[in-house]
């Protein structure tokens, strides 16, 4: 009796720990990896797409995200939460369109421009010391023309994109305390909404089977 009581404590240990190891962020080589079940829904991306692959077409998708990049980041740079954020980048929508619609004029175009909340596929990328998993994000995107050149993508909230133009090791060290307290933060929220009786009860019958 004492060795079967003995091996089934065991299982239950192992698969807690097993299960909790799956859930943590690593270093690897001084980088931090995040987790992809951990930040999916604790980013918003920023996406910008050219209307080709022309040179031209390129450049002008740079300059789209310098110019959008340099007018909203006074205004994201302490955003302590994804809400906020979401709520700043639509509450700036209109002006994001206007700017992009000047530099598209500016520079010698008349491309439509799209401008959209959604999610989408993005690969792994790093920022800094910072490592995000490939996997489907919310994305902050401007379209440009027929939107069937190559992108450029970085990270909005937390403001990794400052770190990815500057190379700014004050943003990086920002960014990651504010991703992990939103990580933190999240993983909280989802203990507390986790039907704890119900899971007790089914320790207790699942017990009462094997000794009952």
């Amino acid at each position: 009796m004492k060795k079967r009581i003995t091996l089934v404590l065991l299982i239950i240990l192992c698969t807690s720990i097993i299960s909790g190891c799956t859930n943590l962020d690593y270093d690897k080589d001084g980088q931090t990896v995040y987790n992809y079940e951990d930040v999916k829904d604790t980013l918003i991306r920023f996406h910008v797409i050219a209307n080709s692959d022309t040179d031209e077409d390129q450049n002008l998708k740079l300059k789209v995200r310098d110019e959008v990049i340099k007018y909203l980041y006074p205004y994201l740079k302490d955003s302590d939460s994804i809400e906020k954020s979401r709520s700043i980048l639509l509450e700036h929508e209109n002006k994001v369109r206007e700017i992009t619609n000047k530099v598209i004029s500016d520079n010698g175009y008349n491309y439509n421009v799209k401008i959209e909340l959604s999610h989408e596929n993005f690969p792994e990328k790093s920022y800094g010391n910072l490592t995000l998993p490939q996997g489907r994000y919310e994305a902050f995107r401007i379209i440009i023309g027929s939107g069937q050149g190559r992108n450029w993508w970085c990270v909005m909230f937390p403001p990794l994109c400052f770190i990815d133009v500057t190379k700014g090791k004050v943003e990086e060290d920002k960014s990651k305390e504010v991703l992990d307290s939103q990580i933190l933060s999240n993983k909280e929220e989802q203990e507390e909404e986790e039907d704890k009786p119900v899971i007790k009860f089914r320790i207790l019958e699942f017990f009462k089977s094997i000794f009952g």
